[in-house]
């Protein structure tokens, strides 16, 4: 018996609606199968999307907003479909067999881990979250459209699975990020984001202000793209560690810093993420120091 199939009993021994705990076990068992494609902090679709499914997963990931060390899965129909609670719980049955199914599953970790299950498919019948916690069904939310499913989405994460208390720096700078990589991804600036947790947004966070917090984060976004083998940036730099003259190496990887600062730094002006505009002249003198520092920091970083 594995651990899963142990809990359930043990949550069924302690007399937990057996309907709720083999559905909770069955929703941490398909999060267990898919942890090794999961990066906390960040929604994930399980697998490759289909053309249909790169709308509703834009919206769902504008409307997820998670703390660090979340675990959320996007399930597009061809798993969603499969992915259905036992018959006899009525209640917790938000679609009809057959239909295009999309669910969000969010564990919070911890010794007894909490699931988030929502379906936010247009075709539900019953569009709508579920909590769910050591077999039992904690609390559920039902709505009258999938939209309105998405609206409270947000305030029902931050209510039942966000971490409380105070974060770790690192953690602080993993939201940060996460957030300003969904602005990447999905070319908005009204992305959702929590600024009490934000460096960006709250610069006291690391002990920093605004211009070193605007540095801070491209700083971050850079080297994190510099270590993605999935990223054209990665392949960039790689060209360039190949170049045996020193000089013309460091010269190449300055102007490609420079060049990828300022593409993230315009995007910032166009979302209108930073108001340059309202800078001091001392704030304007700090960019500029901020801007050759952080070319050096990052060339000394890539080569």
């Amino acid at each position: 018996m594995d651990q899963i199939a142990k809990k359930v009993k043990q949550w069924i021994d302690e007399k937990k609606d057996p309907r709720s705990a083999h559905w909770q076990g069955g929703l941490e068992a398909m999060l267990n199968v898919f942890s090794p494609y999961m990066e906390p902090g960040k929604l994930i679709p399980v697998q490759p999307l289909e053309k249909d499914d790169f709308p509703v997963f834009k919206v769902a990931l504008e409307a997820v907003d998670l703390s660090p060390n979340l675990t959320a899965a996007f399930l597009p129909p061809s798993i969603a479909g499969s992915v259905i609670p036992p018959e006899s719980a009525v209640e917790l049955q938000r679609i009809e067999k057959g239909k295009p199914s999309y669910k969000i599953l969010i564990a919070r970790p911890g010794k007894d881990p909490r699931i988030l299950c929502a379906e936010i498919s247009e075709q539900a019948k019953k569009p709508g979250i579920d909590i769910f916690q050591s077999g039992t069904l904690l609390g559920t939310y039902n709505y009258d459209t999938h939209q309105d499913c998405l609206t409270y989405l947000p305030q029902a994460i931050m209510v039942h699975i966000w971490e409380k208390g105070k974060w770790s720096l690192d953690e602080y700078k993993r939201y940060t990020i996460n957030w300003f990589e969904k602005i990447l991804n999905l070319g908005k600036g009204t992305v959702r984001v929590e600024e009490d947790f934000s460096f960006f947004h709250s610069p006291t966070l690391i002990k920093s202000d605004r211009i070193d917090a605007i540095f801070t984060l491209i700083f971050e976004i850079l080297v994190k793209r510099a270590d993605d083998p999935d990223d054209q940036f990665k392949d960039t730099i790689s060209s360039l560690r190949n170049i045996k003259e020193k000089d013309v190496r460091i010269a190449q990887s300055n102007e490609l810093a420079e060049r990828a600062m300022l593409e993230l730094l315009n995007l910032m002006k166009e979302l209108k993420i930073v108001k340059f505009e309202g800078f001091s002249n001392a704030e304007n003198e700090r960019f500029k120091k901020e801007f050759s520092r952080t070319i050096q920091q990052i060339t000394d970083r890539i080569i």
